[in-house]
Order: structure tokens, then C-alpha cells, then sequence
């Protein structure tokens, strides 16, 4: 017999998908373009995943990220990471009262929902760490007291493929933690024409806020009940584990490409971030073809490729392409 929230399940995420097409509409008043992009942080604000953006400067990489927190109206902070930046900038510290001798707890800008890591590998390695215990636990410790941090929240953060002088690469513990690493592109012709329009005016559209912290834990709920069927769960499983093992995959060719497959993480998101795909197109199932959709994202950062790949120019995104095209869709 089905029951009532069987029932209920379709017509909620069609409601919700409604909901999204407005986001998208109120987002372009602003954004040109970056579409992909903006709908990968949309199922990383539904998962509550973390985010790593890359593209060259100018790109708008900070201008959608603070475009995303009005449309939501969800608190926004911004940190611009620098080589002088210590990790109490991030998390806070402890501030001495002098009236009765006591020290008590300041907290930082990570205590928000959208946190904007910007520019995130000009940071030394015990700035980006303190990150750590925020992205995965989703609590902070300053002294002796351990704060969980609001629900829901996300770290966006960007950085520069180009300019390498002065940055710290990401240790693989925290770019793991990223749901998507996604690489924001220059815009067309066409696009950067509209970008110049509406750009060189005085003032720029106001965005409205469409959704309230209301919608966004929600969609959570609505997320468990998405379905996803054992042969997509397989599926899932089969790239994952053809990074890990290619030769059991009739990928052997990809063997001397790959030093490291992708963690059970990738397994995980790519799970939720394909149900969450799902609902972004109005329906209560994931398909194999979500899937594909979100693998490139959710696996380009988790994959180490070996010193010959980079010689051969054999990037991992590269790689992808090659399992997603070789591999038996359910």
C-alpha cells in the first residue's frame, strides 16, 4: 500500500523545482552565463557540500558567490585569504575581560552559513587547517569551548589556476572535503557582450531573496526521499572503483595515468549530488544520466594522476571522460 509521503514525494520536489527556476531567473539578473556552475552550487547548498571554484581573475567567481547568499538570504561572510592571515582570523579566539579576570570566547566569520574563502591557496597550510574541523565536523574550537557552527553551512572557496607565485597548495585531506571542484570558464562572445552591457552601468539589479532558511533545510528532508535505484548505486560504484582498479574495468590503458583512485567520499557525494540533480530537473528519482552529469566535478580533485600523465598532458578530467565513455550504463 503507499503511503501518504510516497505520494506526497513527486509533487514537493515539482514544487521545488519551480522554486529553483526562480533562483535561476533572479541569479541572472546579475550573473551572465555560468549556468553549470550555479546549479552545482545550488546542489551543494541542498547536500550542504563544500565548494572549491576555480577560474582566472575577473570571472565573477565572488560576484555569484555573494549573489547566491542574497537570493537565499542566508548570512554571508567573506574571508580574503593572505600569507599574513592567522588561523584565529578564520575561527576566532579568546578575549581576556579584565573586570573579573576571565577569558571568553570571540567567534570568527566561519560562524555564518555561505563562508567565501577567497583566493583560499594564499593562505599557509595552518590557516587552511583550521578549516578542517569546520568543514567536516561543522563545529569550531576556541580554548576549552566547542561551538557548532549554523545549519545550513557551506564553504565556497576560489582560487587562481595561473598565478602560482605566493600560493600554498591544498593538503589532499581538505581538498577531499569538497563536494565539487568546479572550473569556471571565460566567458563566449556573446556572453561577455551582455557582461560589458550591464556591467558599465551605475547601478546593477537588485536581487530579491526567493528562498528562506526554511526552504533550504527542506530540501533536505526532500533529498532522503529521492530514489536511487541498486543498478545507479552499482553504477556508482563501477567509476569509483575503475580510478581505483582500471584493469578490472577493460581500462588498463589508464593504469600508468593514475597514482591514486578516488576515496569513498567520491562515492558518497556522488550519490547525493545525483538524487540532488534529480530534483533540480523536478523529478523524485536519480538516473544514470545525472550521474555523468556531476562526475567530473565530484572526481577531478580526488584523483592523484602520475608524473607521466602530466607529461603526456593526460589531465584527470581527461581520464574521466575516458571511464564515463568505456563504461556499461545501466
Amino acid at each position: 500500500m503507499t503511503s501518504e509521503k510516497e505520494i506526497k514525494t513527486p509533487k514537493t520536489i515539482e514544487q521545488q523545482a519551480e522554486l529553483f527556476d526562480r533562483l535561476r531567473q533572479e541569479i541572472s539578473k546579475v550573473i551572465v552565463g555560468q549556468e553549470k556552475i550555479f546549479d552545482r552550487l545550488l546542489i551543494a547548498l541542498i547536500c550542504e557540500g563544500h565548494v572549491l571554484l576555480e577560474g582566472v581573475p575577473g570571472i565573477a567567481k565572488t560576484t555569484l558567490v555573494r549573489t547566491l547568499a542574497q537570493a537565499v538570504n542566508l548570512e554571508f561572510h567573506r574571508i580574503s585569504f593572505t600569507p599574513d592571515l592567522l588561523p584565529a582570523d578564520v575561527t576566532g579566539t579568546l578575549i581576556y575581560n579584565p573586570k573579573d579576570g576571565t577569558f571568553f570566547p570571540k567567534k570568527g566569520p566561519v560562524f555564518t552559513n555561505i563562508l567565501l574563502a577567497d583566493e583560499i591557496n594564499r593562505a599557509p597550510a595552518k590557516v587552511q587547517s583550521a578549516l578542517l574541523e569546520a568543514m567536516q565536523e561543522r563545529q569550531v574550537t576556541i580554548g576549552d569551548n566547542t561551538d557548532k557552527l549554523p545549519s545550513p553551512f557551506l564553504v565556497l572557496a576560489t582560487q587562481n589556476p595561473i598565478e602560482q607565485e605566493g600560493t600554498y597548495p591544498l593538503p589532499e585531506a581538505q581538498v577531499d572535503r569538497f563536494m565539487f571542484k568546479c572550473l569556471m570558464e571565460l566567458p563566449p562572445r556573446d556572453d561577455e557582450r551582455r557582461i560589458m552591457a550591464r556591467f558599465t552601468k551605475q547601478r546593477l539589479p537588485e536581487v530579491e531573496p526567493v528562498l528562506k532558511l526554511e526552504d533550504v533545510i527542506e530540501f533536505r528532508h526532500t533529498l532522503e526521499q529521492v530514489y536511487c535505484d541498486e543498478k545507479v548505486s552499482e553504477y556508482i560504484l563501477d567509476i569509483i572503483f575503475s580510478t581505483r582498479e582500471p584493469e578490472k574495468f577493460n581500462l588498463a590503458t589508464l593504469r600508468p595515468y593514475i597514482e591514486y583512485g578516488a576515496s569513498p567520499r567520491a562515492s558518497l557525494y556522488m550519490n547525493l549530488a545525483a538524487r540532488a540533480n534529480a530534483m533540480l530537473h523536478g523529478r523524485a528519482y536519480a538516473t544514470p544520466q545525472d550521474v555523468k552529469e556531476i562526475a567530473a566535478d565530484v572526481l577531478r580533485h580526488r584523483m592523484i594522476i602520475t608524473y607521466e600523465a602530466e607529461a603526456e598532458d593526460i589531465t584527470s578530467d581527461k581520464i574521466i571522460s575516458k571511464i564515463l565513455n568505456e563504461l556499461p550504463v545501466p
